[in-house]
């Protein structure tokens, strides 16, 4: 059975004019990935809204920091995983496989990141996120001070912090208003 064929479950619209900057976005996006994510599309209802999606994603998940790419976006699906947010599982999962070009690593990543095979450091950083998730009144400076161990600084420690915050804020978006990921999420880096 197909995943359902819908943005969201909202009856809010994209417009049928882009404002020139966020035209200018979509045209980025198609060029890059060949698709609009329904994220951006979701969001297009609201264009203020949307260029504060597009301006903090942008700085959180391809700004300098001393997690890669590819350990940002493991967060964003350990985080999502632990969410069950079907969206951030398909589109984040692809993410992993195309950074990491491992298959499998996407997929462990969304099914249970603990049974892969992981550096203790990136292993640590996901225990930490998840925690974050799950029991965020749990988490104390022991926490911070075994990544710190492990050689993250407390500007990595804040990066992971504000990435699983962020997935967090999304995934609860994603489920609230029952958004589908783009069907070409599935076929890609496999």
């Amino acid at each position: 059975m197909p995943q359902p064929d819908h943005i969201t479950a909202l009856d809010l619209k994209e417009p049928e004019v882009l404002d020139a900057d966020l035209e200018k976005y979509y045209a980025k996006c198609m060029e890059k990935l060949g698709m609009v994510p329904n994220v951006i599309r979701a969001y297009a209802w609201n264009p203020e809204k949307l260029r504060s999606f597009i301006s903090f994603y942008n700085a959180l998940m391809l700004g300098d920091s001393g997690l890669s790419k590819l350990e940002r976006e493991m967060i964003a699906v350990a985080v999502s995983s632990s969410n069950r947010c079907y969206y951030c599982q398909v589109a984040h999962g692809a993410a992993v496989r195309e950074l990491s070009g491992d298959a499998v690593l996407g997929e462990l990543m969304v099914m249970n990141y603990r049974v892969a095979e992981l550096e203790p450091r990136q292993r640590a950083m996901l225990d930490f996120a998840v925690r974050l998730t799950e029991e965020s009144h749990k988490v104390g400076e022991e926490d911070r001070q075994h990544l710190r161990d492990l050689g993250f600084s407390d500007a990595d420690i804040w990066d992971i912090a504000e990435v699983a915050g962020f997935f967090n804020m999304s995934n609860r978006l994603a489920s609230g208003i029952d958004m589908i990921p783009n069907p070409e999420y599935h076929g890609q880096a496999r």
